[in-house]
């Protein structure tokens, strides 16, 4: 899920452009290679520090307990907040700080999700993820090989996601639906595979952008965190289909 400006623009703007002509077709691609690999190493990573705080802190007792006080409205927000410093200091930010504050995020998402170990069987869990996992993956892959131009899917998907909270809130508020709600996670399902494919190929096209250029780390980690969104999100709407409840 695309959170942060096209850095293309912004390079534009502060007067930075890349050049790669004249770079031998080898260099690029081993640059390429490089720096996709650095994106999914991160995305990986903070995908697996969520899970080890979530399960965790589940295990601990804490969880439930927290859970059952008005701190859990800390946890489900926290990180919201992390996001929106993330995106608002990009530009004046050091990419060490970029880091932590990625890392920072992963942990909260942990504290935060690890309530579906209070809800969903283990083994149920370890299924969907799995499950999400060879989804997303195949995804991912079609959308870095595919030479379709996926780049009008992104108004859409966005749009989507807007829809998709509002119908979320509706049911919450209002309707208690179960039926709706299975219908909001399908659509969900699709949603975020769609973003995986957009976004990897976006996450792609970058690379001619920033390639040497002081913004490539930078890029890096809010390009690993577009794929963890998409991956967590697609997760948690699968695991309303195949989660086993307590």
């Amino acid at each position: 899920m695309a959170i942060w400006d096209d850095p293309q623009t912004r390079t534009e703007r502060s007067g930075f452009t890349t050049a790669t002509v004249g770079v031998p077709r080898a260099t690029r691609d081993a640059g390429l290679r490089s720096y996709m690999l650095s994106v999914y190493n991160y995305m990986a990573s903070g995908v697996l520090l969520t899970g080890i705080v979530a399960l965790g802190f589940a295990s601990s007792g804490f969880a439930e307990q927290v859970l059952m006080t008005p701190l859990r409205w800390l946890l489900i927000l926290a990180p919201f907040g992390f996001l929106i410093a993330m995106q608002a200091g990009l530009n004046r930010m050091r990419t060490s700080t970029l880091q932590v504050l990625f890392w920072a995020f992963a942990v909260t998402m942990g504290l935060s999700m690890s309530s579906i170990f209070l809800v969903y069987t283990g083994v149920s869990i370890a299924q969907t993820f799995f499950a999400a996992a060879a989804g997303f993956g195949a995804l991912s892959l079609w959308g870095y090989t595919t030479k379709r131009d996926l780049s009008a899917w992104g108004s859409f998907l966005i749009v989507g996601v807007f829809g998709l909270l509002a119908a979320m809130l509706i049911n919450l508020w209002f309707l208690h639906s179960l039926g709706f709600q299975m219908l909001i996670s399908a659509i969900g399902v699709l949603i975020f595979a769609g973003l995986t494919a957009y976004d990897t190929q976006r996450i792609k096209s970058m690379y001619a952008y920033v390639a040497g250029s002081d913004m490539v780390g930078k890029v890096v980690i809010m390009a690993a965190l577009s794929l963890y969104l998409d991956f967590i999100n697609m997760f948690m709407f699968l695991l309303q289909f195949m989660g086993q409840r307590r």
